[in-house]
């Protein structure tokens, strides 16, 4: 019961290490699974370990296969989760550099790293090349907490941020084929026999897959499953789909469970991210459990196995050669410059799904009594914690040597993309501003994106926005919403993020008629809050400009957006930048020459200097 307890609890405290210090939680994980494991061996008076999970014997946590049992099926509920994760669309509008980078950087590392392990390490062709199946993998769970405090340039986050997401379930998916390959010529051969128990074995799979994900698709909408039923009965859906396939063809489970992911991610279902959220959620309950008991199985013998030099020269080849030999094959004509390359190279972190495969499938070749397979289990760990730590503590320095560490960051954030949200983006977007719109209504989301807006359906309450390195270039905040608590809130959580060089709001109602309560960090005007805007917008739904003169004529325009409710004041802009007004706008100081930029009705300037409306 204590060990039981104890796993659980150091997986969490794992966890929040991870969250605390911003480091991919594999690193903890890890780390704390070799200490209690076969490094306790080293300290302990009876040469014991703190957790000895036992995968063959009679006594410990899991005697006898049970932990087999067990970590198969934690890895088919993960391999779900990041199928569900793979939208087609996603795939469809990436850029040409990401599309490479899941395609033909894949096919090098494959290549590239089995050849390595072959040839240095002497394995043999199949265990080589599962050993560069296994490390193709990266993933979104190691690559956000590395970048999330690394101003980068949007192109260069993007590119990690979807090759992370992207190559997940691919790798996940490349390497249970190579696995089930290997398991069906078992033998040694690759004879025919060998090569019609690979197609069963994907054949039934695929097929699997893709029947219970329709029929559990089709149930969801026909609402024949209560809502409160949903989660769980998709987990046993899940569990029930990977063993049946694999009583029918023998190894296929996996390779089941990742199309039923992908195909039911990619099926317009109404609570969906529901249901997302809910794997996500036990996904990270069982790595907590799973990465401690697999690094606690490891024993000294195995590590003693890569405790020679060719290890050494493995991660240096793969990390240092074969990374970047992927980016710059991926890269060519794509834009991107010499120091953007060299960065997207340095960052190659292996991820969660690679450790907890390896394991799994070495454990299950060492079974079949398959030469060199004890060694996939250390070296992928190698690679992962390896990788993990070079560029966790590396990769900030390494961007400010290339050159790709933003000094300032200037992109805005906008939350809320009703019209004049959407009209102030494209302004700023049309004056070389990088602007995203944040809402979580899908109609302004879809109105956005149509104008060629970048927009993002999230909630601000959720942790989907801080954990997007994407945003990471963001340095202003406006909050535009028509509800004053979420602006306020928005600002309270997220300027010390995204507003280090500014964080607005709009006026709240009240401090239309009170303009000596006025915020300074208030927008545009004293006298126009949401309501105005939007009727603003309504009615004189564009934006210009008109030259100031002098600070006088600047204070002279700005009491006639006072006096004439239908102009709003925005920025001051000059020939290098764009300045916010404040609320409290006449405290401003501008030069002759600058443009003021306001929303509603044209301002004239006859030829006698008078101003009048159009």
């Amino acid at each position: 019961m204590l060990e039981l307890a104890g796993i659980i609890i150091l997986g969490i405290l794992a966890q929040w290490m991870a969250w605390r210090f911003k480091i991919p939680a594999i690193l903890p994980l890890i780390i704390i699974g070799l200490i209690v494991g076969p490094l306790a061996t080293l300290y302990t008076e009876d040469a014991a370990k703190l957790i000895e999970p036992m995968w063959n014997g009679e006594k410990g946590l899991f005697p006898g296969d049970s932990l087999f049992y067990f970590v198969s099926l934690a890895i088919s509920i993960i391999l779900f989760e990041g199928g569900l994760t793979l939208k087609k669309e996603e795939i469809l509008n990436t850029g040409p550099v990401i599309g490479k980078l899941i395609s033909v950087a894949v096919i090098i590392t494959f290549i590239g790293g089995g050849v390595a392990a072959h040839y240095i390490f002497g394995l043999s062709w199949k265990i080589s090349l599962l050993f560069s199946a296994l490390i193709i993998v990266t993933g979104p769970t190691v690559i956000t907490p590395i970048l999330r405090n690394i101003p980068l340039k949007k192109d260069v986050s993007s590119i990690l941020k979807w090759e992370g997401i992207l190559i997940d379930p691919i790798g996940a998916l490349f390497a249970v084929l190579v696995f089930e390959f290997i398991s069906a010529n078992a033998g040694g051969e690759f004879t025919l026999v060998a090569l019609e128990e690979f197609g069963k074995i994907v054949l039934f799979g695929f097929t699997f897959g893709f029947s219970f994900a329709h029929a559990l698709a089709f149930s969801i909408k026909k609402k024949l499953i209560p809502h409160y039923l949903l989660n769980v009965f998709t987990l046993a859906a899940v569990l029930g789909v990977f063993v049946l396939s694999d009583s029918f063809a023998h190894e296929s489970g996996l390779l089941a469970v990742v199309v039923m992911g992908m195909v039911l991610g990619n099926i317009n279902l109404p609570n969906l991210k529901e249901l997302l959220y809910f794997k996500e959620s036990l996904s990270v309950l069982l790595i907590s459990i799973l990465f401690i008991l697999l690094a606690a199985n490891i024993n000294m013998e195995d590590l003693y196995l890569i405790y020679r030099w060719e290890t050494a020269v493995i991660f240096a080849i793969m990390a240092f050669i074969i990374r970047p030999l992927g980016v710059f094959a991926s890269s060519i004509n794509s834009g991107l410059k010499l120091n953007e390359k060299l960065f997207i190279s340095w960052v190659g972190p292996r991820g969660i799904v690679a450790a907890g495969i390896a394991s799994l499938f070495g454990s299950k070749l060492v079974a079949q009594g398959i030469e060199g397979a004890e060694y996939i289990t250390p070296l992928v760990f190698m690679i992962v914690l390896g990788t993990v730590l070079l560029n966790a503590t590396t990769a900030r320095l390494f961007a400010k040597i290339v050159g790709v560490f933003l000094k300032q960051s200037d992109g805005i954030m906008i939350v809320g993309a009703s019209k004049f949200s959407r009209l102030i983006a494209s302004y700023l977007k049309n004056h070389g501003r990088s602007v995203v719109l944040v809402d979580t209504n899908s109609s302004n989301i879809k109105i956005a994106k149509e104008q060629g807006l970048e927009a993002v359906a999230a909630d601000i309450y959720s942790d989907a926005i801080t954990d997007d390195i994407e945003f990471n270039n963001i340095g202003f905040l406006m909050a535009l919403t028509g509800n004053s608590q979420i602006n306020d809130y928005a600002l309270e959580r997220f300027g010390p993020r995204f507003g280090e060089n500014g964080a607005y709001r709009l006026l709240h109602s009240t401090e239309v008629s009170n303009p000596n309560e006025n915020s300074m960090r208030c927008l545009f005007s004293s006298t126009d809050d949401y309501v105005n805007m939007m009727e603003v917008a309504r009615y004189y739904g564009e934006i210009h400009e008109i030259t100031i003169k002098s600070q006088e004529h600047y204070e002279g325009l700005i009491e006639i957006t006072k006096t004439d409710e239908n102009i709003i004041p925005l920025f001051i802009r000059t020939d290098s930048d764009i300045n916010i007004i404040p609320s409290m706008s006449l405290n401003m100081e501008v030069e002759k020459g600058c443009m003021l930029v306001y929303l509603g009705k044209k301002i004239v300037v006859q030829a006698t200097g008078d101003v009048v409306m159009e």
